[in-house]
């Protein structure tokens, strides 16, 4: 009795714990109020609800519906390469899965592979019908050959042991050994008819295993190893089916192949593996591209390693697979920075600009092509634009005018070069680049209107953190803003014009930009741009403004890279770089040249041309009076053709001689002397200028536009 007392005051403070634990109040008046425990009813629904929530309860019935799955599945699999190996299923699905994509030799060649299989089974029905008395006749001979050959036998041993009796020892022989074989399978055959089921249970529960005929919520975690996995046509079909696309694990578990019919040859592209697959009707491509990190994930690889893009084949994803951590590792220098007698070639040459993802020379024209280059802040968008521009200064024939909007030095290198440089942030540097563009639009008119065998050296205006002037709010002294993206901005104007005629006369415009927006790069200029690429960038929408929708919708995502590590990295699109049949645009991991090497590559570039002053700001020119100018090239005469007052204000003063229908109408705007139409032709009046003359303020006697 002691020692149950002793073990009665050990239990108490756990019981009391116990009670004050139970969060609920028993009803008021019951016993079990009065001892302060909770109803039995409320307990064990407590109780029952914790075991069914329970981890491992769950984890219980996940591994019971996982295993079922399997067998069910396993018998459905089993179930459809029977029917597969006796019907043509195979070759209609084959077939009809041919001529959805398009593929009509192969339809047609899966159409003769079925009627063959059709003739070989009727054939095989023929002879069946005919075989039973071959079969018994063929039995009768063999039964009494083998009942003759085991006499004959008995008489040789008879003859050898000079006994008669041995002539029947081969047949009794025999007719022991099927004795017990009868006698060992009437002792089998009861556990073996237990045992069959449920050994047809486990294969069919193998066959199901091996699929993973499960749902996949019921699936186990699957093992990764960090390093990744080599990529195998099971790997990308198993990834695939764990996508999430309920039409396409249908499908796939539906084929007879187990889902290999979809893929193509995979082949090793650079640093991975490329293949293309043809998804199942039903299944949209857009369906895979939007799950591109859960298929990089059942690939056990990062997002950043794997691309799909659309190939011009029907239905089809092309996938390519990165070995795992390799696009972490440099790709290796310039040739621009090894090769010192690398030479550029504007017209016929190509940049070595980088590497494709499959490790191939990523070469680009730039003939006759504009150029818009955006990213985010330091990612290196500076030194791949300067990277083109150094091999292209290797070319002498090339002069670069060049506004840099930043103006911490990056395009120092281009001192004696390039015949303008303007470096800095503020708004007189803006004023600067666009009196720059406006020069080059007057230069590309007058080309335009030169005869038509002169021949002109190609001209790169390059500016450097476009968004700056874009941005810009100043305005100069006719009142019109630097900046801006309305038609009455300086820079969106002169941009326009140059992407409208400039490259027909060797006048490009290549622009480098931040975080584009409508606001900082407007939607008629970057579509000007024959060549966009972009770095990485924050957001969809900033990166269909940086490439345009089509490329994006083909599979460019430089929203996807790797902000601080992908940096260098450009998604490019165009027709100044080789694509790919079907593709919209190319990954180019860019060579990085640093300040030295371009110091080296630019000395080599000053060598080949003959000492370029490079001018720090635009000439203004000298100071003019515009309106009494155009009045005195007029004269007496009551009109003049415009294009006859631009050739006089020529003669008066060099001031007027880069100036186009633009910088007149732009004089005389708010004058009331503004050009018109006379005759179908473009004319200035004499009675309209001397009344501009006449009314205008005593301050405004002197323009100091030109």
């Amino acid at each position: 009795m002691h020692d149950l007392d002793e073990h009665r005051e050990a239990r108490e403070p756990v019981s009391l714990a116990k009670e004050s634990a139970a969060p609920e109040a028993a009803e008021p008046g019951t016993a079990a109020a009065q001892s302060g425990q909770a109803p039995v009813w409320r307990r064990g629904g407590r109780a029952v609800r914790g075991a069914v929530t329970h981890e491992r309860t769950r984890t219980a019935a996940r591994a019971s519906v996982r295993h079922s799955m399997y067998v069910i599945g396993g018998t459905r699999i089993v179930a459809r390469r029977a029917w597969d190996g006796r019907t043509a299923a195979r070759y209609e699905r084959m077939m009809r899965t041919a001529e959805a994509a398009g593929q009509h030799e192969a339809a047609a060649e899966w159409e003769e592979r079925g009627r063959q299989f059709r003739a070989a089974r009727h054939q095989r029905r023929m002879e069946l019908l005919t075989s039973a008395p071959r079969i018994a006749k063929s039995a009768a001979i063999g039964a009494g050959a083998t009942v003759a050959g085991l006499f004959v036998l008995g008489g040789v041993l008879a003859i050898a042991n000079e006994d008669i009796a041995q002539v029947l020892a081969p047949p009794l022989a025999v007719i022991e050994v099927i004795r017990i074989i009868v006698l060992v399978a009437s002792v089998v055959w009861g556990p073996l008819v237990v045992a069959t089921p449920w050994m047809a249970l486990a294969a069919l529960w193998g066959v199901g295993r091996k699929a993973e005929a499960a749902p996949a919520w019921v699936l186990p975690a699957a093992q990764r190893s960090s390093d990744g996995e080599p990529v195998t046509p099971s790997i990308v079909v198993q990834a695939l089916r764990n996508l999430g696309v309920p039409a396409l694990r249908k499908a796939i578990g539906e084929m007879g192949d187990g889902g290999a019919g979809m893929l193509g040859p995979i082949t090793i592209a650079g640093c991975g593996v490329e293949v293309d697959v043809t998804l199942p009707s039903g299944v949209s491509t857009d369906e895979v591209q939007s799950r591109r990190r859960k298929l990089a994930e059942n690939l056990a690889r990062h997002e950043h390693e794997v691309f799909i893009t659309i190939p011009e084949a029907a239905r089809t994803v092309r996938l390519w697979i990165a070995d795992s951590g390799a696009l972490d590792e440099p790709i290796g220098p310039s040739p621009l920075a090894i090769d010192t007698t690398a030479r550029g070639d504007y017209k016929g040459g190509r940049a070595p600009w980088g590497q494709d993802l499959r490790g191939d020379a990523a070469l680009i024209s730039l003939f006759q092509r504009h150029l818009l280059i955006t990213g985010l802040s330091n990612q290196g968008k500076t030194a791949s634009l300067r990277a083109l521009a150094l091999w292209l200064a290797l070319d002498a024939s090339v002069e670069f005018r060049i506004g840099d909007l930043k103006g911490v030095g990056d395009w120092k290198p281009f001192e004696g070069i390039a015949t303008t440089l303007i470096e800095g942030p503020t708004d007189e540097h803006v004023a600067q680049v666009v009196d720059m563009l406006e020069e080059g639009v007057a230069e590309m008119e007058r080309r335009i209107m030169a005869p038509a065998s002169s021949t002109f050296r190609p001209l790169i205006l390059l500016v450097d953190e476009a968004q700056v002037a874009f941005m810009c709010p100043a305005a100069g002294e006719d009142k019109r803003p630097y900046g801006g993206t309305k038609a009455t901005s300086r820079y969106f104007q002169a941009a326009r014009k140059i992407h409208n005629q400039g490259r027909a006369v060797d006048v490009v415009l290549w622009q480098g930009t931040q975080d584009p927006t409508d606001q900082n790069l407007p939607k008629l200029v970057r579509e000007g741009a024959h060549i966009r690429a972009s770095l990485v960038l924050g957001t969809e929408s900033q990166a269909r403004m940086a490439l345009g929708d089509k490329a994006v919708d083909g599979g460019a995502a430089p929203h996807k890279l790797r902000q601080g590590l992908d940096k260098g990295t450009v998604v490019v699109a165009g027709d100044g770089v080789k694509l790919a049949p079907g593709q919209s645009s190319v990954t180019i991991r860019t060579h990085y040249i640093n300040d030295d090497e371009a110091e080296a590559i630019a000395q080599r570039a000053k060598a080949l041309r003959d000492g370029v002053t490079t001018l720090h700001a635009v000439e203004a020119g000298e100071e003019r009076d515009h309106l009494a100018d155009i009045a005195s090239v007029v004269g007496d005469a009551p009109r003049v053709l415009t294009q006859d007052v631009l050739k006089r204000l020529a003669d008066v003063s060099s001031t007027y001689g880069k100036w186009s229908f633009i910088h007149l109408k732009a004089a005389l705007e708010g004058t009331g002397a503004e050009p018109y139409k006379s005759d179908g032709r473009m004319v200035i009046g004499r009675d309209r200028l001397s009344r501009a003359l006449a009314n205008r303020p005593e301050d405004g006697s002197a323009s100091t536009h030109g």
